[in-house]
């Protein structure tokens, strides 16, 4: 295994990881922004009123692609498995 098909596996990981937390991260940011600027707007300053909203908005997330999620990590792996050999010889 050379180096630079190391580097080419480590990048792939880091592509196939931030794919996978980027559904949930972006709507922790969405909801995360609304409700500040809603609290801003009203001068609610409630710290625990984030909380709620941010942890069902991101359950949602999961649920919504959660599907595709699974088949972005198998995928992977079953393209990682495959290439052993190559990597290997």
């Amino acid at each position: 295994m050379t180096d630079t098909q190391v580097v080419h596996l480590g990048l792939e990981a880091m592509t196939i990881a931030a794919k996978l937390c980027a559904p949930v991260l972006l709507t922790a940011l969405a909801i995360g922004f609304a409700i500040s600027l809603f609290q801003s707007v009203t001068q609610i300053q409630e710290a625990t009123l984030s909380f709620v909203p941010k942890a069902i908005a991101c359950g949602v997330a999961l649920l919504v692609s959660g599907n595709w999620m699974l088949h972005e990590m198998m995928s992977f792996t079953h393209n990682l498995f495959e290439r052993i050999p190559s990597l290997l010889g």
